[in-house]
């Protein structure tokens, strides 16, 4: 699905692929950055103390989301002066790109790092040594994985288009509820192996997400049924 909406609806436009690259690359800083002071915070402990190195993933994890919220925000901050300079380099004094294509494009660039970083991850512990499950453990990490790696990338779309109308039209609650949501499908990690703790409530939160991005970008249900009859 990711490769999806790549190819159909961002590939074809030179300018949405590089919004998309350079989307890609903040979230892939905001990562590096906080890998940097999560690996510092480890090495400076104790690494007997097992309630304590629980304690920093947790704290990693949250630190990391906050993070990429942060960047988000500072590439929102990037395109609006990169709008108002097309718009003055432009003859007829228009942008070729709205305000909400770039906050769908972004999205997809954070989410496809995301992805991308997920899969690697899967493909390094797919590598060995040792085999899934053969302790007992749930033989469905790579499956429930791969649907989790999918749902992070749909909502980081989402995601984008949310947080860009919430900056937009100064609605800090939107961008609040991005957060939020973000914090909460990131902990529902915790729940894991209990797969159903995590994939559950991250798909409900897609939905509702998607439902909302929806409706922020201008669709109405006339439109969806529309589509869905192919009127």
């Amino acid at each position: 699905p990711a490769l999806g909406l790549f190819l159909f609806t961002i590939a074809r436009d030179p300018l949405r692929i590089i919004i998309l690259i350079a989307g890609a690359f903040f979230w892939l800083v905001s990562l590096l950055l906080s890998s940097l002071i999560w690996f510092i915070a480890v090495k400076a402990s104790d690494p007997r103390d097992e309630p304590l190195q629980k304690g920093l993933l947790i704290f990693g994890v949250m630190f990391s989301v906050l993070l990429q919220e942060a960047f988000r925000f500072l590439y929102y901050k990037l395109l609006r002066k990169a709008i108002e300079g097309l718009v003055a380099l432009s003859e007829d004094g228009c942008s070729p790109i709205s305000i909400q294509q770039m906050a769908y494009v972004a999205g997809v660039g954070f989410g496809l790092m995301s992805g991308a970083f997920s899969m690697i991850n899967l493909l390094a512990d797919a590598l060995g040594p040792g085999a899934v499950g053969i302790h007992g453990d749930s033989q469905l990490y790579f499956l429930t994985s791969a649907f989790m790696t999918m749902v992070l990338i749909f909502l980081h779309t989402f995601w984008g288009i949310l947080f860009f109308h919430g900056c937009e039209h100064r609605r800090w609650w939107e961008i609040t509820a991005v957060v939020v949501m973000h914090l909460a499908v990131s902990g529902s990690t915790f729940c894991n192996p209990l797969y159903v703790g995590s994939l559950v409530p991250s798909y409900l939160l897609m939905a509702a997400a998607a439902a909302w991005a929806y409706l922020l970008s201008g669709g109405s249900a006339q439109n969806l049924r529309r589509f869905l009859l192919c009127k």
